[in-house]
C-alpha cells in the first residue's frame, strides 16, 4: 500500500516513515462531495493525551482531520524532547514532558501509555483531573476498576482499537463505566469514530474478548499474508510480485465477502470445486489443524489480556478455552 510503512521498525514511536496525517489522507481520502457534508460537531474543552505514541498520534491526526478539535485544544505528553518537537511541528499541538501537565484541567484525558507503564503513570495523574473529566483509555489489559482506583476518578471509557486505526480504517470496541454520562458517551463515540468503526459494548469483558479478536486480529492477518507471500516466492514468483498478488487477493476477497453478505463457509464452498485446487489446498490446511491453531491463538491472546488485567504472568501449558476444539463460529 503506497505510503504505508511495511517495516515494523518504522511504526515505533517517533520513527514513522510517513507522517500520520499523510498516511490517513493517502489511504482513506475524503469522499467526493464531502465539502458539502454537514459539519462534524467539535469536541468541547481541552484534550490531554498521555503517552503520545503511534496510536495516540493516529487519534490526534483523526480528530484534527475531521475537525473535531483545533490544535490548541490538544496537549500531548512524551518523555523524549525530539518526539515532542515532532508532534508540535506536524500538528501544531501543545507538547509537554510532564504527564500531569497534560491531564491538568483537561475535559478529556486520553491514556495511551504501554501497559507496563500504567502503574507508574496513574499516581502522576491522580489529583490532576477535574471532577467532570472523562478518561479515555486505550491501554491494553487495563480494566476500568484498576484505572478508577489508580486515579480516584470514576468516569472512565476503556477502548481497544486495532492497527488499521492508524489510517482511519480500524475497529474500536469500547465500554463506559456507569459514571460516564450520556454526553460523555456521545463524545467518546465521536472521538473513536475518527479511528474507523466504533462499537460500544455493555459488558467490559467483551473489550477483553475484542482485544484477542479484533485488537490482535491484524497480527493474524499479517502472518497469514506473510505465509502466502513466502509460499509464492517458494513457487518462483519475484517477491514484489508475490506481495502484489497476495495483498490484492486478500483485499478483494474481503470486499467481496462483505458486499455479498454471505457466510464465509458459503463463499468457501462457492470457490471449491470437487477434486480441484481449492479442495486440495483446504485438505492440506485441515491436516495442519488450521482452525484449531487459529482458535488456540485467539484464546492465548485472550488469556494474556486477562493476565495483564490481574498482573499475573503466563504459565504456559495447553489451551483450556473453547478455542481448543478448533470449532469455527
Amino acid at each position: 500500500m503506497p505510503g504505508v510503512p511495511t517495516d515494523p521498525a518504522e511504526t515505533e514511536c517517533g520513527n514513522l516513515a510517513v507522517p500520520m496525517e499523510e498516511m490517513v489522507a493517502a489511504t482513506n481520502p475524503a469522499p467526493a462531495g464531502s465539502g458539502d457534508a454537514a459539519p462534524v460537531p467539535a469536541a468541547p474543552g481541552r484534550i490531554g493525551v498521555v503517552g503520545a505514541g503511534v496510536m495516540a498520534e493516529a487519534m490526534v491526526a483523526g480528530w484534527l482531520r475531521r475537525g473535531l478539535v483545533q490544535p490548541q485544544q490538544v496537549t500531548c505528553s512524551h518523555p523524549r524532547p525530539e518526539r515532542r518537537e515532532e508532534l508540535r511541528h506536524r500538528y501544531g499541538v501543545e507538547v509537554v514532558g510532564s504527564n500531569a501537565s497534560a491531564s491538568r484541567a483537561a475535559s478529556i484525558v486520553a491514556l495511551t501509555v504501554k501497559p507496563q507503564m500504567l502503574p507508574r503513570v496513574l499516581p502522576e495523574l491522580r489529583g490532576t483531573l477535574t471532577d467532570d473529566a472523562l478518561v479515555l483509555s486505550i491501554v491494553a489489559g487495563a480494566s476500568t476498576a484498576s484505572i478508577r482506583a489508580g486515579l480516584g476518578h470514576s468516569a472512565v471509557v476503556r477502548a481497544m482499537p486495532n492497527t488499521p486505526a492508524q489510517i482511519g480504517s480500524g475497529v474500536t470496541v469500547w465500554y463506559a463505566t456507569p459514571d460516564v454520562n450520556p454526553g460523555q458517551r456521545e463524545l467518546a463515540d465521536l472521538l473513536l469514530h475518527a479511528l474507523g468503526v466504533s462499537v460500544e459494548v455493555e459488558d467490559e469483558l467483551q473489550v477483553a474478548m475484542a482485544t484477542a479478536l479484533s485488537g490482535t486480529g491484524p497480527t493474524y492477518a499479517f502472518l497469514f499474508a506473510e505465509a502466502l507471500i513466502e509460499a509464492g516466492v517458494h513457487l518462483g514468483f519475484p517477491r514484489h510480485l508475490a506481495r502484489t498478488l497476495v495483498w490484492d487477493t486478500l483485499r478483494g476477497s474481503v470486499d467481496f465477502a462483505v458486499q455479498s453478505g454471505e457466510h464465509p463457509a458459503r463463499l468457501r464452498d462457492m470457490v471449491t470445486s470437487p477434486g480441484g485446487t481449492s479442495a486440495e489446498a483446504l485438505a492440506a490446511l485441515e491436516r495442519g489443524r488450521f482452525r484449531t491453531v487459529v482458535g488456540d491463538a485467539v484464546w492465548a491472546a485472550y488469556r494474556r489480556t486477562k493476565e495483564l488485567e490481574t498482573g499475573t504472568s503466563s504459565a504456559g501449558g495447553p489451551p483450556t478455552g473453547p478455542g481448543a476444539s478448533g470449532r469455527a463460529g
